[in-house]
């Protein structure tokens, strides 16, 4: 290989929102910090967690109303025709 041509490989500290530190290895040279990590993200815990972005979900709420996920309730039901 050559010589003085590779980046250096340092330790850097990777910080999540919810609190959790990881060390690993990278080219960046500076800490890391990250929104969402696998402590706290919704696919490995099994809890929903909204992630707003600039009001994007209070926005969401105030266009649609708060009761749009809310089941819809049906007239009456369809049979099958013989």
């Amino acid at each position: 290989m050559k010589k003085d041509i590779h980046p250096d490989y340092s330790e850097v500290t990777v910080t999540c929102a919810c609190g959790a530190k990881v060390t690993t290895r990278s080219t960046l040279g500076r800490d890391v910090t990250t929104e969402i990590c696998s402590s706290c993200h919704p696919f490995y815990t099994g809890r929903q967690k909204y992630v707003d972005t600039a009001g994007r979900v209070e926005k969401f709420q105030r266009k649609y109303g708060q009761d749009y996920f809310k089941p819809r309730e049906t007239g009456k039901k369809k049979t099958a025709r013989r």
